[in-house]
């Protein structure tokens, strides 16, 4: 991938027109505040664009993307991809996209082979602080709507600011939302203060079946799908739940595993000291040194021997 600079990537985008943007699987606020943030951004500047509908879009972040979405991506439309790591976390239905990619946007910064050209900055903690500068740079005006798309990216990818990869330009493009007057507090209710009984009971559940390892360092959740459906978990529910064995107190690495249609998915949270997305490479997965991710082919069974193998082989003693 040709690695541009925040000014070269706006004037691309300035100089062409019709652009698709793709969020990833299972889309969480990050991708989804980006898409709905560039997209309404550009349009804004008199551009064609549109947010390709991902079918795995969730209720939660539906708001974000009202009026903004399309099934279909035109022949001559620039593909622009945003909080997508590697392309294998392109959209269900847009694989074959892969080599049609004109411009990446993102801050994993692991995969640089994946997209033509683009601009990533790995030391952004969401990919929302890039979004925010690349419209800045372009002088689109920035209005409530697009401010609180960047607020939920960037408070939903850093735990509401909690995470070791936040700084202090982190804190800065959040305060610059709420001069663009985002409803940060309205956000923060929904994304962070408010969860349904079925959740509650997911979190007692994992309570009482957390596995410890490695004297206490290492901590195993597992939610088999017939506990999911039990309890009616959808995936707003557990879209911030992969940290929750690494909150618990001594815990240095956290893993959370869950049946899903590919296979096993496994989730990695990481205290400094360890590199979840180094764990999660040896997977074929990848993410950030915090936090990090990847599938493998099976159930729970299979991806808790694959998580295992890989924690050992980046020197941890279970």
């Amino acid at each position: 991938m040709k690695q541009l600079t925040i000014p070269e990537a706006a004037a691309y985008l300035l100089q062409n027109d019709n652009y698709i943007m793709l969020t990833h699987r299972r889309p969480d606020g990050d991708t989804v505040g980006c898409a709905a943030a560039l997209c309404s951004g550009l349009r804004a500047l008199g551009k064609t664009a549109a947010v390709w509908e991902n079918p795995q879009f969730t209720e939660k972040f539906r708001p974000y993307l009202d009026g903004l979405t399309t099934e279909i991506i035109p022949d001559d439309a620039k593909i622009i991809v945003v909080d997508i790591a590697t392309a294998g976390l392109l959209p269900y239905g847009a694989e074959n996209y892969v080599n049609r990619i004109d411009l990446r946007i993102d801050h994993h910064g692991r995969d640089m082979e994946f997209g033509m050209q683009g601009y990533v900055d790995s030391s952004a903690a969401a990919c929302g602080e890039v979004i925010l500068d690349l419209l800045e740079q372009m002088n689109a005006p920035i209005d409530k709507r697009i401010a609180e798309a960047i607020y939920c990216a960037i408070s939903t990818d850093t735990g509401c600011f909690r995470y070791s990869n936040v700084t202090a330009k982190t804190l800065r493009a959040a305060a610059k939302c709420k001069d663009y007057c985002a409803d940060t507090y309205a956000i923060n209710q929904v994304m962070f203060l408010t969860k349904r009984l079925a959740r509650l009971k997911l979190d007692a559940y994992l309570t009482q079946t957390t596995e410890f390892l490695a004297d206490g360092k290492v901590a195993i959740c597992q939610i088999p799908e017939s506990v999911r459906q039990e309890l009616g978990i959808t995936e707003d529910d557990i879209d911030d739940i992969s940290g929750f064995a690494r909150e618990i107190e001594g815990v240095r690495i956290g893993v959370m595993l869950r049946e899903v249609s590919e296979g096993g998915k496994i989730s990695v949270r990481t205290a400094p000291e360890y590199d979840a997305s180094a764990i999660c490479a040896v997977l074929g997965g990848g993410g950030h040194r915090a936090a990090a991710g990847a599938t493998v082919p099976g159930g729970i069974a299979e991806a808790k021997a694959a998580i295992l193998r890989a924690i050992e082989a980046n020197g941890v003693k279970l």
